[in-house]
């Protein structure tokens, strides 16, 4: 079906148009025209604000939603935060796990995500029982993403480990496939399931060096090549993790995935927060993403990476919301940038139109959707319109909106969300979601209970 939408600001070859006519047809885009307005049909959709490409969520764990608020009471570590994390673990099952997804992805979608990088490891019920389908937990993930319109990589993650020659507690049992082999087997058939679906990709993740023994490595690594499928690796987010690395391999976590070939254009190192000036050379001269979490990060006080000086190196940067502290794609754009401010003492590290690149074209090919992210003939009808008479953006000038958008928008200016053609939001309004706020509520109260 042919339809046709007049922006009235876009966000075209890296910069900002007037009266963007983009012509879509079957999930495409044909044709983008600036100053088109009397070339216009007269069932134009209008979307008046700045349209941009939908934003990409590289790095999301949908069950951590629930946690939201619930961490913030006292003090702790990383180490702390993640035991109450372990806690809602035991709310999962096949069911709760879907309307929780369902109600997290409608949130991504409200705030102008159209594709989400779902780092997905609870892969079994209690004590590691396998479901009667193996696969149960990571359909039921593919099945929210459905229901709330928006596309997902769901990067099925190898998890076998407790922490370095560290045994698994009961908790992590769930997320155990036994070893590498057995993991890649069982992410086959999921694969299988999806494989002539164009909303659904199934990567790989190797959850950290902790998490997969050193043996167990490049099977991971070997498999994601062998399915030219994105590979997502926690990295460095802890000193704790760099010198447990140090200490039983002599090498950091970045030269140990080099050395086991897991590193490439198709990884994403997420975090990376604690490299050195050689970590990040490995990373830049493979070509390696790094996906940064700057309100997961410092919801954790995990630090701050240096994202300028990777880029630099050779590594293109993608966002992601990861524990979903806040969902909100612009303050996470406009952190890498501010959190670098702080450390350094200096602004200006980097344009705008970078970090919203970051937001979407990078963050959609570390997804392994290089066709997706532009506002261009051939690309994929996904597309986002901020409203500039927000509170936050009224006065905005168009000649600045992408500066504008980047520094002072939030989720709640999102008013129009296209994905493959379709409206899944319109006005602020999820289509697809009846009353999402009500149904997430509860969600998370089930799995919390």
């Amino acid at each position: 079906m042919v339809t046709s939408y007049l922006a009235e600001y876009a966000f075209v070859h890296g910069g900002v148009e007037a009266d963007a006519l983009i012509e879509t047809d079957r999930g495409r885009i044909t044709r983008v025209v600036a100053n088109a307005a009397d070339e216009a049909p007269a069932d134009v959709v209008r979307l008046a604000g700045f349209t941009m490409p939908g934003l990409a969520n590289a790095h999301s764990h949908a069950f951590h939603r629930a946690l939201r608020g619930r961490t913030q009471v006292g003090e702790g570590t990383f180490w702390t935060w993640r035991e109450q994390m372990y806690a809602a673990v035991a709310g999962l099952d096949p069911d709760t796990y879907r309307e929780l997804a369902t109600g997290v992805f409608a949130e991504m979608a409200l705030a102008g995500i159209t594709n989400v990088g779902e780092f997905h490891y609870v892969h079994h019920g209690p004590g590691g029982t396998p479901y009667a389908d193996p696969n149960a937990m990571g359909h039921a993930l593919i099945e929210a993403a459905r229901a709330a319109g928006i596309r997902i990589s769901l990067l099925d993650t190898c998890y076998l480990a407790g922490g370095i020659r560290k045994p698994m507690n009961e908790t992590q049992q769930r997320f155990s496939d036994g070893d590498a082999q057995a993991w890649a087997a069982r992410v086959e058939s999921l694969r299988a399931a999806y494989s002539d679906a164009p909303d659904v990709l199934v990567g790989a993740a190797i959850h950290s060096v902790r998490a997969v023994p050193v043996d167990q490595l490049s099977t991971v690594a070997k498999a994601a090549e062998q399915w030219a499928a994105p590979l997502h690796v926690h990295l460095s987010e802890q000193r704790g993790e760099n010198d447990a690395c140090l200490a039983a391999y002599h090498r950091t976590p970045a030269q140990l995935l080099e050395q086991h070939g897991a590193l490439g254009p198709r990884t994403s190192a997420v975090h990376a927060t604690h490299l050195s000036q050689v970590d990040t050379e490995i990373l830049g001269d493979s070509a390696t993403s790094v996906c940064m979490c700057p309100t997961t990060e410092r919801d954790l006080a995990d630090g701050i990476g240096a994202a300028r000086c990777m880029f630099e190196a050779g590594s293109p940067i993608t966002l992601g919301s990861d524990s979903h502290a806040v969902i909100d794609l612009f303050e996470e754009a406009r952190a890498v940038e501010l959190d670098e401010r702080l450390s350094s003492e200096r602004r200006g590290h980097w344009p705008s139109a970078d970090l919203l690149t970051a937001a979407t074209s990078a963050g959609h090919a570390s997804l392994g959707r290089p066709e997706v992210g532009m506002l261009a003939a051939g690309q994929a009808a996904d597309f986002v319109t901020v409203d500039l008479d927000s509170i936050r953006l009224a006065g905005t000038d168009p000649r600045n909106a992408v500066e504008s958008v980047v520094y002072a928008a939030t989720s709640s200016d999102v008013r129009h969300v296209v994905v493959g053609g379709r409206m899944i939001v319109w006005q602020g309004v999820h289509l697809l979601v009846e009353d999402a706020p009500r149904r997430l509520g509860a969600a998370v109260r089930q799995v919390m209970a």
